[in-house]
Formats: C-alpha cells, structure tokens, sequence
C-alpha cells in the first residue's frame, strides 16, 4: 500500500477491496498462509496462491518442496517456471488420527533436498503449513540439536488446537542417523 503524503497527512492512497486489501496496488505482499522463516534460506508456509506470488517473488526462490500428492496447480507451476524455481513434490497424503501414516523414507528424501544449501532459498508447504511442513520441520530442527520441548513448541504454534500427538510422536521417534553426515550450514546450526 501506498501513502499518499500530498497534503502533510500520511494516508493510504488506492481503493480497497472488501477483504481489506489493496486493489489496484502491485506492490502489496501478500505471504502464503502461516508464512515463517524457518532458518536462513528456509522458509514454511501453507500452499501458495496466486496472491501469494509477489510475495514469494521477493523471497528469490530457487525451490519449492510441496508435501501434497495432488498435482500442483497449473498456475503454481508456471510461476515457478517463470522464475526458475524448481519443484520438488513428495506426497504425504493428509492423514488424521487415528489412522496416521507419515512415510518415513519420504520425509527422508524430503531433508536431503532441504540439507542441500544449492536448493537454498527454500520454501515448504503442504495444504495448511502446519502437519506434514511441522513434521519435516521438527525432523530438521532434531537434526539441528533442538531439544524435544522446543520442537514441540515450534509445532504446535503452527497446529494449534489441530496438535497431533502422532506427528510428535513421529518427530521424536524419526532416526536422524542416516542424516548426520549431511552439511548443516545453517544459522541455527553453527557452534
């Protein structure tokens, strides 16, 4: 949004719409829903809308890891195209409990191309940024040395009262052996 400061008064200039946003502004940045930065070229988020692109745009993107199985929107992959950020897709259906089955050899593959710092800046999301993201994030933030009340922490002020005590569960019992080797460059990382 604009300020239009013409006559001494700090006023937003341009018509609204009736969601309260700008209409007629190209420069409003509008992020994803429950947009965060995760760690220095890492960020989570629910499933990006066209309104969300601007945003995602200023991130300068390289990739884009999308933990749903359905295929992605057509308008989605040609943004991504058109900016040179490519897709990584691992398809975690959106399970609920009691029936809960997070692959764990997907979220594996999932914090390879997460570790790989030439896939940086990064974005992941799945439908809502809360379940499948907060798994894949609570595995890297073990990776990471958290300690378990902090992850659990981390995931639930993105679950909410939605919390699964499956997906930490998961968390807690995912074997980050197989892991270790790989750089951590990140901030959090460093000692």
């Amino acid at each position: 949004m604009k300020l239009d400061t013409t006559n001494g008064d700090a006023k937003p200039s341009g018509s609204f719409t009736e969601g309260g946003g700008a209409a007629d502004d190209d420069d409003v940045l509008v992020p994803p829903l429950n947009f965060a930065v995760v760690d220095n070229g890492i960020f989570r988020s629910g499933f990006p809308e066209p309104a969300n692109f601007g945003f995602l745009k200023s991130l300068h993107l390289r990739s884009v890891i999308c933990l749903c199985p359905e295929p992605y929107p057509e308008h989605n992959s040609e943004f991504l195209k058109a900016h040179g950020i490519r897709l990584y897709q691992f398809g975690i259906d959106g399970c609920k409990e009691p029936f809960v089955n997070i692959p764990e050899d997907t979220i594996r593959e999932a914090l390879k191309v997460l570790l790989d710092v030439r896939n940086h800046p990064v974005l992941i999301h799945c439908k809502r940024g809360k379940h499948r993201t907060g798994c894949l994030v609570g595995c890297l933030r073990r990776l990471q040395r958290w300690c378990l009340s902090s992850v659990f922490d981390e995931y639930q002020r993105f679950a909410a009262a939605k919390a699964r005590v499956s997906d930490q569960r998961f968390i807690e019992l995912f074997d980050i052996s197989c892991l270790k080797h790989y750089p951590l460059s990140f901030s959090c990382s460093r000692k």
